[in-house]
């Protein structure tokens, strides 16, 4: 892997592995956060597409899964919906021993919490996310959630947050609730659609997007889905990797 942007002494140069002490300070979060800081991490196809039957690993390399696991090695909690529980297979987030001594030193737990956002709470409560995590998984939801899938949830061992005055969660909320509970270095993995609820809602600070050198046709989902925002939000690209034509990029809200 070689680094494109910001140009340093490394550009340009040789293509080799990186460590996971490089990757992990190339993405660390900002020093001191007071509030929450979220962070997203998607691939998309040459074409616009964030999935390939319905899974995003068919636009993924060896390298994207490094970098997948390095960002949730420095999340405090991954936020993700419910949908992409159920499509993705979620389990709990490990511990993993490379990132042990910098979580310690970040005051971190040895693992990130998984937050699943859901308005319906239509979720399998005997998975080992909910029943066997390292860390206590939080569920994010409204007010108006039904009483007996809360009941269900808190029974599982889940923490239940409410986030939101209807059914549904209101993200500023559910990042306040998180950013209350010591959980401030956010990590989103999607789907499109709470993606698209984080960024019409101005709460997404950082995309970290792999840009996969595939064409996929088809009618697949882009990386953000909903409502098109009235006036579209800028973005500056903070920094730029590449391998094997994959490009890793950053790009941070201006």
């Amino acid at each position: 892997m070689r680094r494109l942007l910001p140009v340093t002494d490394q550009s340009s140069g040789e293509d080799r592995e990186w460590s996971l002490d490089e990757l992990a300070d190339a993405y660390a979060y900002p020093d001191a956060l007071e509030g929450a800081w979220l962070r997203a991490n998607m691939v998309s196809s040459l074409d616009g597409a964030a999935q390939h039957d319905g899974r995003s690993q068919p636009l993924s390399s060896d390298t994207d899964m490094r970098i997948f696991g390095t960002l949730r090695g420095l999340a405090d909690a991954v936020v993700v919906g419910a949908e992409t529980v159920r499509l993705e297979g979620y389990r709990p987030a490990r511990a993993r021993e490379a990132f042990a001594e910098r979580r310690a030193a970040a005051g971190q737990g040895p693992a990130p919490a998984i937050a699943v956002v859901s308005a319906s709470l239509n979720l399998d409560f005997s998975l080992p996310l909910f029943t066997e995590p390292l860390v206590p998984t939080l569920v994010l939801t409204g007010a108006a959630a039904p009483q007996d899938r809360v009941r269900e949830a808190e029974k599982s061992g889940a923490e239940v947050v409410v986030a939101g005055d209807g059914p549904g969660v209101d993200p500023p909320r559910a990042l306040r609730a998180l950013a209350e509970r010591g959980l401030r270095r956010l990590l989103t993995e999607g789907g499109p659609r709470l993606l698209g609820q984080f960024a019409a809602s101005g709460v997404l600070d950082e995309l970290c997007l792999t840009v996969s050198p595939m064409l996929t046709v088809g009618d697949a989902q882009r990386i953000t889905g909903g409502p098109g925002l009235a006036v579209p939000e800028r973005f500056a690209p903070t920094s730029v990797l590449e391998e094997a034509g994959f490009l890793f990029t950053r790009y941070r809200r201006i």
